[in-house]
């Protein structure tokens, strides 16, 4: 069988295209990741999870603060919490789910688990999705908030929904995990 010079010609073109076709990629500047401060509540959440909790865990739930009702100022409400974690997660690593109920009187947090009271609420009223340290916002983080008759839908992450994240995690979920 006999090949003709221009197509032993445009075969070996063809095959030193194949192998420079990704060469391109290894000249390319790598993403450098952002530099994140060392008081990142993030950093420090992930940090303690790593150290602890051989970098998972499973769940975790916290009864947190009490609010006034958006929609009934003279009705107290309280949020429950529940965390998960996993450092193998490409995305997501940390996931922070709030549900809120009545505010709980001192009986109902002796009687029932946080599990339970984060059980009872009908619905989670936001979910925030960190994957890196650093504040909220970054390139994989995510935060749902439910409508007032919906389901969660991710929302665009505002100056309120950072400084709740950040309260939740130093002042409620943060604590609950160095007790444990």
């Amino acid at each position: 069988m006999r090949i003709c010079r221009p197509a032993l010609v445009l075969l070996a073109a063809l095959c030193a295209f194949l192998m420079t076709a990704g060469l391109p990629s290894f000249c390319a500047a790598k993403e450098k990741p952002l530099a994140v401060s060392p008081d990142d509540v993030t950093l420090r959440l992930f940090q303690l999870l790593d150290s602890s909790d051989a970098g998972k865990l499973p769940e975790l739930y916290v009864v947190g603060d009490v609010y006034k009702d958006p929609k009934n100022p003279d009705k107290e409400l309280q949020h429950v919490f529940k965390v998960e974690y996993d450092k193998t997660r490409a995305f997501g690593r940390l996931r922070i789910y709030v549900r809120g109920v009545d505010e709980l009187t001192p009986g109902q947090l002796k009687d029932y688990t946080p599990k339970q009271i984060y059980e009872f609420a009908d619905a989670d009223m936001e979910k925030f999705s960190k994957t890196d340290p650093g504040p909220l916002g970054r390139t994989g983080d995510l935060y749902f908030q439910a409508s007032e008759n919906g389901p969660l839908a991710t929302t665009p992450i505002t100056d309120e929904a950072r400084k709740e994240y950040e309260a939740y995690v130093s002042q409620w979920i943060m604590p609950a995990l160095e007790k444990k």
